[in-house]
């Protein structure tokens, strides 16, 4: 099993009055990190109902407040208990629904999960203000990686490991960017077996999110645009320019980039300019959340990288370093991302501070030296 580092947080949250909600793409191992905030739960004692409206004959239970309430006291008891509720985004009206439980100040722990909607992401954030702290559950991060593959050898030294095997940090590396951080895709041992999985996720992605959920009609439209984005990854996007490519009308081009970002596929970043008014008004690049999905849009997944792809693999570097950046350099940049610095945004200062930090230093100019 990989170990997840957000799982710590998840852990301390539990004793907090607030919902826990997890949110996030589909597969990237929610209901896995429930079931084993379940497990922790259990083994102090406490009681725990775990109740999934993935599950046909459990969805009942979702039809209302009350129906809700009689299942967990039929199952735990009117006392305290904790109860989990995986993949609410089926459910409509998810905010309002989990606010009212929430008010009625019950003795029930709530841990909450859905795969990354735009109910999920824009109304359920704001009926629960106040009522719930979000953790963002992504594909696993090349440090998560990287001890598992090392079999957790070097778990709390990986500093130490990256910068004496250069060479085997490397191959990891190489392999992160070619397969991306899908939990079942790094554990699947053949390719074979890697894109069948990819394959699935994808598909499951647009039957299930793009379909189902957010009712989009021309899912071959959908589809070219998340093509076209895979090999534009890194690089300006203009809406207008896609809408002119794919034979789409404007604004179904920003409704599908809305959903995309929404549903955590990809992530619009607008060029740093110290002024906002520029900043929301001009092009973003756009990137994607997963380098194993974005290399399967293109086909091109588990292939071996090619060198004018490396001014991509930036993106990766807000996983991989201890800073997220969430600007790009403007004119004359020599790398995709700047990099915010307690002492200031100038990339010589960034590379400074790096320098003290071997292990991410080297990563670092590694990738730039393949960007050159």
């Amino acid at each position: 099993m990989i170990k997840r580092t957000i799982f710590n947080d998840l852990v301390s949250h539990l004793d907090q009055k607030e919902i826990s909600l997890l949110i996030g793409p589909r597969q990237v191992g929610k209901t896995t990190l429930m079931r084993m905030l379940q497990e922790k739960a259990a083994q102090k004692g406490e009681k725990t109902l775990f109740l999934s409206m993935d599950i046909e004959r459990e969805r009942e239970f979702f039809s209302s407040q009350s129906s809700l309430l009689q299942k967990i006291s039929l199952e735990v008891g009117k006392g305290r208990a904790y109860i989990f509720l995986d993949e609410i985004q089926r459910k409509e009206d998810a905010g309002l629904f989990l606010k009212g439980l929430y008010d009625m100040d019950l003795p029930y722990k709530f841990i909450v999960s859905g795969s990354g909607s735009v109910e999920l992401k824009e109304r359920v954030h704001e009926s629960l203000a106040g009522r719930k702290r979000m953790f963002e559950v992504l594909p696993v991060s090349f440090q998560e990686f990287a001890d598992y593959a090392t079999g957790y050898r070097y778990e709390g030294r990986l500093s130490e490991f990256f910068v004496i095997e250069k060479e085997e940090t490397l191959r990891l590396l190489d392999m992160y960017l070619r397969f991306g951080g899908y939990p079942r895709v790094i554990t699947s041992e053949t390719q074979e077996e890697k894109t069948r999985i990819i394959d699935e996720i994808y598909r499951s992605y647009l039957e299930r999110d793009i379909t189902s959920l957010l009712r989009v009609e021309k899912l071959d439209a959908f589809s070219g645009l998340v093509r076209v984005l895979a090999g534009q990854a890194g690089k300006l996007v203009r809406t207008s320019e896609l809408s002119a490519t794919l034979g789409i009308a404007l604004p179904t081009v920003k409704t599908y980039l809305f959903y995309l970002e929404k549903t955590f596929i990809i992530e619009r970043v607008t060029p740093y300019f110290g002024n906002i008014r520029k900043e929301i008004t001009k092009s973003p690049a756009v990137y994607f959340f997963d380098l194993g999905l974005r290399n399967y849009a293109l086909g091109g997944f588990g292939m071996p990288l090619r060198p004018d792809d490396a001014g991509f693999l930036f993106q990766n570097l807000s996983s991989l370093l201890p800073l997220r950046m969430k600007w790009r350099l403007t004119a004359h940049a020599s790398a995709s991302f700047l990099f915010t610095i307690l002492y200031g945004r100038n990339f010589e200062s960034a590379k400074h501070i790096l320098r003290r930090s071997a292990a991410w230093s080297f990563i670092f100019f590694a990738l730039i030296d393949l960007s050159r």
